[in-house]
């Protein structure tokens, strides 16, 4: 006992037993304090899928069946994932007008952000699918304006114009015009595959890929930059260019030829 009180009396005792009450105080908050944080991210995302389910039931269901299965007016929801939702209803193009329509086109959103990501929450806990990309993902920062252009003349041009100015499909169908486009739809538009788009997963074109188109998209659709052949003419390509070289360029050598034959008329009759 007198050794034990002679230690207690140490002028190292008080610094030890601090450091003991330290030690515990963080094992404690280590144990106890992660298990609290997964709780309330837990009970947060279960509200937020609950919201998106009554908002689902209002407005989807009638479409999409009650729990996502499809119906005869609507494909089924089950792993198409929170991308394909934020798309879809971020743009516009779901509510649809009309189940009747060749293509759903864009149009102004019906939901705030807010409701889109409940939405997608919600249909997202139906069944496996891709997330909502991060500004990372879609940013410009890092991205190969080049290798984007190869990119998308390679993969997209046949459909959008090598600008991205969207050209005409067959019935009634269209690639839109990708100018002013949020670049995070782009990107969901590029792993989802919407309407009559493929999917280009990241096994076809990876997230460093999917950042260089939409960073191309972005530069050549910018209103800094100018057309190295002067007049782009709407930057639609082959077809506008020749139809502006049959109707002016043609059209002014006939008008040269019917002058030239006349002034060759009125010298002989003189």
């Amino acid at each position: 006992m007198k050794k034990l009180s002679a230690r207690r009396r140490h002028p190292l005792a008080a610094l030890v037993v601090l450091l003991l009450a330290l030690a515990c105080t963080g094992g404690l908050y280590a144990v106890f304090a992660p298990a609290d944080k997964a709780q309330a991210d837990a009970t947060a995302q279960s509200l937020t899928i609950e919201e998106g389910k009554k908002l689902y039931t209002v407005g989807c269901a009638s479409c999409h069946g009650t729990g996502g299965q499809g119906t005869s007016d609507g494909p089924s929801l089950v792993g198409v994932g929170a991308a394909a939702v934020d798309f879809q209803v971020g743009t516009g193009r779901m509510p649809a007008a009309t189940s009747q329509a060749a293509q759903l086109p864009d149009k102004r959103a019906v939901y705030t952000q807010a409701e889109i990501d409940q939405l997608a929450a919600y249909v997202a806990s139906l069944g496996a699918g891709p997330a909502i990309p991060t500004e990372e993902q879609y940013g410009p920062e890092g991205a190969d304006i080049a290798k984007g252009g190869e990119l998308f003349r390679n993969n997209c041009a046949q459909c959008h114009n090598f600008t991205g100015k969207g050209g005409a499909l067959t019935h009634g169908k269209y690639a839109p015009n990708l100018e002013d486009v949020d670049p995070k739809h782009i990107y969901e538009a590029m792993l989802t595959g919407p309407q009559n788009m493929p999917s280009f997963p990241d096994s076809v074109l990876s997230e460093q890929n999917k950042k260089d188109v939409i960073a191309y998209l972005g530069e050549v659709n910018s209103d800094q930059t100018e057309s190295p052949g002067g007049l782009s003419l709407g930057g639609l390509g082959p077809v506008s260019e020749g139809l502006f070289g049959w109707i002016f360029g043609l059209g002014g050598m006939i008008l040269v030829a019917v002058w030239v034959a006349a002034r060759t008329a009125k010298a002989k009759k003189s």
